[in-house]
């Protein structure tokens, strides 16, 4: 049995449809504020391996949040990786994008220098830092802009607006890989059953190509059949609590060399889902 920590998620959702042998487990079963808890319930429960889909990712909200954020994304995660090298099974991890900076507009390679920009991105990396300090074989997953037919994220977002909208104003200076939550999951599984101790360690993963968000919703209405027009603007005209990267691109060589994990076409996947939901 493989273990996923999340079971709402847009991953977690996907992480159960792909593989019978998924087990995922909600927070109505497992608090990720209540350390303790967690390692008792993953004391209980036999595993192979434990993939972590779960996240406080509440951007703007963590800003206000820091201690719930740092909770979820750091603490938790400390107990699922400790876990996870004392019984010697392996250990997925997704992480983001906003580990980094933000600035310049070269893809990140994994050894490149993080600085987090925002709360989320902070409590991010410091979850990263409690998996690769517990010492077990796992696999960090960096990755940007989930998407999916669940949950909520900026497809659905922008066919939402769609249905009464048909001008709107979209940020066109941060760029990034859209990235489909099914590729993702599929990713966490290959890594899963594949990660060793030679081969632990960051990766990223994203979407290609690279696109602005208004590239993306262009995208959306087209493979919709809706006629909305896209006004580009930059992101100081959209102000957030919770600084947002311009440079969220993401150099995925090494996930491809080391797994022969391919970047997915996010044109194709966003192709599919709007068929789902339209």
């Amino acid at each position: 049995m493989i273990l996923v920590i999340g079971r709402t998620g847009q991953v977690a959702i996907e992480l159960a449809r792909l593989d019978p042998e998924v087990q995922c487990v909600g927070r109505e079963t497992v608090d990720l504020t209540q350390p303790d808890r967690l390692a008792a319930f993953l004391a209980d429960t036999p595993a192979k391996a434990i993939i972590n889909a779960a996240a406080y990712t509440a951007v703007d909200a963590a800003e206000a949040e820091p201690a719930v954020a740092h909770a979820v994304n750091a603490v938790a995660v400390g107990v699922m990786a400790q876990h996870a090298a004392r019984v010697d099974i392996p250990f997925v991890h997704i992480s983001t994008d906003y580990v980094f900076s933000g600035g310049g507009t070269v893809p990140w390679h994994e050894t490149d220098p993080v600085a987090p920009q925002n709360v989320y991105g902070q409590s991010k990396l410091s979850g990263e830092a409690q998996v690769t300090e517990a010492g077990g074989v796992h696999a960090i997953l960096r990755t940007s802009w989930v998407f999916s037919a669940h949950g909520s994220n900026f497809l659905k977002t922008m066919l939402r607006l769609s249905e009464s909208r048909d001008h709107l104003t979209i940020v066109a200076d941060q760029i990034g890989g859209p990235t489909p939550a099914r590729a993702i999951a599929q990713a966490c599984l290959m890594l899963a059953r594949s990660v060793t101790r030679h081969t632990s360690g960051i990766y990223h993963f994203s979407g290609a190509p690279d696109a602005s968000w208004a590239d993306f919703a262009r995208d959306i209405f087209k493979a919709a059949g809706r006629e909305v027009a896209i006004e580009n603007i930059p992101t100081s005209a959209y102000p957030t609590p919770a600084t947002r990267p311009l440079n969220s691109r993401l150099n995925c060589d090494k996930i491809k060399t080391t797994f022969d994990i391919a970047r997915p076409d996010w044109r194709a996947a966003t192709q599919d889902i709007v068929r789902q939901l339209t």
